[in-house]
């Protein structure tokens, strides 16, 4: 079980409980193994990013540095340091996704939300990811993930259909 200190009590129950189930599953002493999950979750309850404090946190909690929190947060895609749009967003770009339109798909986003890649709509609605190199699905290219959801085969109408329902 990892260790709970006054700056780890940032961290909610759910996200601690969360924390040492996955703790649980590796061998005494590699909790770091545990910082994916620890970073996804206080992501999550955090309106979808994660603050110098609450990785800070994370750190105190699984009695690791705070460099190794900042690592991980700071290189995968997945994980948000600043304000973000609710929907999170992101179209790939690499070949495969480029080569059947993925340029023309974040145009058309890009003009129909009136955002640029990085940015939030200005209601804090939609966040549109930086271009991403790739989220492994090629063979439904273009494709997209939408709140960690893939949507393949992506037209313009499609894309239209999809950001509609985002509420």
């Amino acid at each position: 079980m990892a260790k709970m200190t006054s700056r780890s009590q940032l961290l909610s129950k759910h996200v601690r409980q969360a924390i040492d189930e996955t703790v649980k599953k590796y061998p005494e002493g590699r909790q770091r193994s545990a910082v994916f999950a620890a970073l996804r979750e206080a992501q999550h309850e955090n309106s979808g990013y994660l603050t110098v404090e609450l990785m800070d946190a994370v750190a105190e909690y699984l009695e690791l540095e705070p460099i190794k929190i900042y690592e991980v947060a700071s290189f995968y895609s997945m994980f948000e340091t600043r304000p973000v749009g609710r929907h999170s967003i992101s179209v790939c770009t690499n070949i495969s996704c480029m080569l059947r339109g993925a340029d023309g798909i974040v145009a058309h986003i890009e003009k129909k939300l009136g955002v640029k890649t990085g940015e939030s709509t200005p209601d804090g609605r939609i966040y549109l990811k930086c271009e991403e190199e790739c989220l492994a699905a090629c063979t439904g290219a273009p494709m997209m993930m939408v709140n960690h959801v893939y949507h393949e085969n992506l037209t313009a109408e499609l894309v239209d259909e999809i950001l509609e329902n985002l509420k």
